[in-house]
């Protein structure tokens, strides 16, 4: 088993615009994602993030609730228009407690290609391995399970947006 990487890969039946900017806006991301940035995603723009409630599926903005307004950091590794956005963050680093700064960050690619029938998305979360052994089975697993529900997230995301476009 790897311990050091998480992929994740989702078909979206959208286009590949709309996809794209679902996950390089920051207010789109953090519509489905269940976050607001203090600003928007540019290569090396470091960005605070306070965690909300996704505005997709409330039984999972219900549980969501319990991390209201956390804070964290993303550094935004690189934005390539139409294929793939990349940001380090430390992974979940929600204990308001501690002070994550000194630990090693890990990086999350999303990575887009067009295929028969839509868009394929995938994301991927590495570096799990330099994370300090107390925390590292932790945050795998949780950022294991939260990428999967992240995925069916921006699917209903951008299901729900393109039946407004076609209801306009």
């Amino acid at each position: 088993m790897n311990t050091d990487r998480i992929e994740k890969e989702v078909l979206i039946r959208a286009t590949l615009d709309r996809v794209w900017h679902a996950i390089s806006d920051a207010k789109q991301f953090g519509s489905w994602f269940g976050v607001s940035f203090d600003g928007p995603f540019t290569t090396g723009a470091r960005l605070t993030g306070r965690l909300c409630p996704t505005t997709v599926d409330e039984e999972i903005a219900q549980r969501q609730k319990a991390c209201d307004g956390i804070e964290f950091e993303i550094l935004v590794d690189c934005v390539d228009p139409m294929k793939k956005i990349s940001f380090r963050w430390h992974p979940c680093a929600v204990d308001p407690a501690v002070d994550y700064s000194k630990e090693p960050t890990t990086l999350v690619v999303f990575e887009l290609r067009q295929v028969d029938g839509g868009v394929l998305l995938d994301v991927s979360e590495s570096g799990f391995d330099q994370i300090p052994l107390a925390r590292r089975a932790k945050a795998f697993e949780a950022n294991d399970s939260g990428w999967t529900i992240q995925m069916e997230l921006i699917q209903r995301y951008l299901a729900a947006r393109q039946l407004e476009s076609t209801a306009s």
